[in-house]
């Protein structure tokens, strides 16, 4: 199994990169989250191109590859909700952003933005078109994404649309990608920084103790990326997708404990954009019931196997 992109793969990469350089600066999505507003024209843009269709028209690994190149951008949209779990469930294009919830009443990404939402509930999956009043925005600003809470009353109106596990597994897989891309975006901007921040009169990243921590979390980010990458490729297989979730809520804590201390104070200023990659890690640990649900099901996966 070689997973390295190929001509082709790296063509689409090439093209939603583009677009990404135009739509998805990270003071453009800063200015977006202060407001609590959603990246609407990326949106808009990713879809015109058929980002959001390439389960069907190339496959979920391409997909998986799409979402993660959005989440290491910062880009301010629900793409692996869209262009992965909602068409790997369905066999269908999103009519537009999905958000993914469980019937638990935790807060969710992007909820308040719903065309389309999933909800894990029991043993189903169901599908939910939100009417004015069904979903609440959460006053929060501790994260990189805005967040909402769905109403109980709004779950009678859902209508079963797939199986839960199904949903639960291509979930799992979905949150590795988005935490792969966060925590490979926050090491390029902490790389950048520890060589240009002086310090005795020479960058930060000579010093040796930095190159051994940041080799580290290379090593660990890496480790998530191409978990993910696999879980898409063997399409959300549950020991696999749980590998991949309990993998990326393990490296979470070390890469945004390690990205904010290289940066100093100047990384937990709302000016500087470490924090649109840092703090979404905290959200994707705690979904679907963090580390401990993840690992348990690996493990029992494991046994099973």
């Amino acid at each position: 199994m070689d997973l390295t992109p190929d001509d082709v793969q790296r063509q689409i990469l090439d093209s939603v990169g583009r677009i990404l350089e135009r739509g998805a600066d990270p003071q453009h999505t800063r200015a977006l989250l202060e407001v609590g507003k959603y990246d609407e024209a990326l949106h808009a843009e990713l879809a015109a191109g058929g980002f959001f269709e390439l389960p069907q028209a190339a496959g979920p690994l391409e997909a998986a590859l799409v979402c993660e190149t959005v989440s290491k951008a910062a880009g301010l949209v629900a793409a692996t909700a869209t262009g992965l779990v909602y068409p790997m469930l369905t066999g269908e294009a999103a009519p537009g952003p999905v958000a993914l919830a469980s019937d638990k009443g935790q807060p969710f990404r992007l909820g308040q933005f719903a065309k389309v939402i999933l909800i894990l509930r029991d043993g189903d999956a169901l599908r939910l078109t939100p009417q004015p009043g069904d979903v609440e925005p959460v006053d929060n600003d501790r994260t990189g994404w805005p967040l909402a809470r769905l109403k109980p009353a709004a779950l009678s109106r859902a209508e079963k649309v797939g199986d839960g596990a199904q949903l639960l597994n291509w979930w799992r897989t979905g949150l590795a990608i988005d935490a792969a891309g966060a925590m490979r975006g926050a090491l390029d901007v902490t790389v950048r920084y520890v060589c240009e921040r002086i310090q005795f009169g020479r960058p930060i990243g000579t010093f040796q103790a930095i190159q051994h921590r940041l080799a580290q979390m290379t090593v660990q980010a890496e480790g998530v990326y191409w978990l993910a990458l696999e879980a898409a490729y063997r399409n959300a297989e549950p020991a696999a997708a749980a590998r991949a979730a309990t993998w990326a809520t393990t490296t979470s804590p070390l890469v945004l404990r390690e990205t904010q201390q290289m940066h100093g104070a100047m990384g937990f200023t709302r000016e500087y954009p470490l924090h649109l990659w840092t703090m979404r890690l905290p959200a994707l640990q705690r979904e679907l019931g963090g580390l401990s649900a993840h690992a348990r099901a690996a493990a029992k996966l494991r046994v099973a196997a």
